[in-house]
């Protein structure tokens, strides 16, 4: 059912207005032509967000697109409620705000969690707490489709964190830490061929520590997420034992029940065991997937820490020398940090540009620290 329309001060149409009656009712009397934009831009806006919903739900299956449709058709219903105030002042349809537009263009095209995360941020963007003409009912509404949409978000950031952790820290480890090798080299006073040298040897020493570094790392964290799944000979002596004595309590006690709810659980069972019952269900498929594959994660991080320690290179790889090279290195990573943190910012739902400003003052801050040294140590040896 859609929310019965309001008046421009926020009363529902037709009803009293409380403490203020002497205020026009939109019932009652022609809407400005300020509410007939705003209404116009409203609904414009819901539409294009149930559009939105819309094309994610055509790229998914089962209860991910049943979810999507559901908040396309709450949209619907918030687009009634402005159709209702315009009555014959509807006029020619506008299109959304842009950045709804372009969300719908990237959900047409790709969709995953980018978009919806985006989705998110456009929702927590409503600004119908605040208006007068907006139900305290699609108020809410809007705050509850942020959580839908973050949950949904959720699963697919669950899916690529693993692999997407790497990749954003390798980048930003090889754009920091060759910027600042070769800063640092620079500033001592050596040759450009040293310079050159000591950036290819830092991207390739480095990318192969870091993919070698989360092989290891992802690997070990699965093997112990593999060792919490219990035995399947213990899971095939449940017949023969002890009813009486029910040792299989203390499994349960051991993983973190209560003694009684241990008892309760065990026994539970003992009475229903087949021949497919386990002491305790397995590691989900989705703490495996939070941390990616191995592999996965080694290659991700290898080729995205080269491909960001190749960044200040480039200007000794092109012949540039001194300070010139030094300046247009420095952009280079800057423009770069500035995107990785606002890919951050946008897959997590937050400010693409606190993000990116945070990875840049982190990024210059330490290729600085490591500069100051260069001069130093090339003042001292010279």
């Amino acid at each position: 059912m859609s929310p019965s329309p309001e008046t421009g001060s926020g009363a529902p149409a037709g009803e009293p207005r409380g403490s203020t009656p002497d205020v026009p009712d939109t019932a009652t009397r022609r809407p400005t032509p300020q509410e007939i934009r705003r209404w116009r831009r409203f609904l414009a806006d819901e539409r294009a967000e149930a559009a939105v919903y819309r094309d994610l739900a055509s790229r998914r299956g089962g209860e991910e697109r049943d979810i999507l449709l559901a908040l396309a058709e709450a949209e619907k219903r918030h687009e009634q409620h402005w159709l209702d105030l315009l009555g014959d002042d509807v006029g020619k349809p506008l299109p959304g705000d842009w950045r709804t537009r372009t969300l719908g263009w990237l959900a047409r095209r790709f969709g995953g969690v980018f978009v919806l995360a985006l989705a998110q941020r456009a929702e927590a963007r409503s600004t119908y707490e605040t208006d007068a003409d907006a139900t305290p009912t699609m108020a809410a509404d809007e705050r509850i489709h942020e959580e839908v949409v973050r949950g949904l978000a959720t699963r697919g950031r669950n899916r690529m964190s693993g692999t997407f952790r790497a990749a954003v820290f390798g980048a930003n480890d090889g754009l920091v830490s060759n910027l600042a090798l070769i800063l640092g080299i620079g500033a001592s006073g050596a040759s450009n061929s040293t310079v050159l040298l000591s950036g290819l040897a830092g991207l390739l020493a480095g990318a192969l520590s870091m993919g070698a570094g989360e092989y290891v790392s992802v690997r070990s964290q699965r093997e112990l997420l593999d060792a919490s799944t219990p035995s399947p000979q213990a899971s095939a002596a449940l017949p023969d034992l002890d009813v009486d004595a029910n040792e299989l309590a203390l499994v349960y006690r051991a993983r973190g029940m209560a003694p009684g709810e241990a008892e309760a659980h065990a026994a539970d069972v003992l009475a229903t065991y087949t021949q497919q019952t386990v002491i305790a269900p397995p590691p989900s498929a989705e703490e495996h997937e939070t941390h990616g594959t191995a592999m996965g994660a080694a290659v991700s991080s290898f080729l995205f820490f080269a491909s960001g320690a190749l960044i200040p290179v480039l200007p000794y790889l092109f012949g540039l020398t001194g300070l010139v090279a030094v300046g247009v290195a420095t952009l280079l990573v800057g423009i770069a940090l500035l995107a990785t943190g606002a890919t951050v910012g946008l897959l997590s739902g937050t400010s693409p540009l606190t993000r990116a400003l945070r990875q840049i003052a982190i990024g210059f801050g330490a290729a600085a620290a490591t500069y100051l040294l260069g001069l130093v140590f090339g003042a001292t040896v010279g």
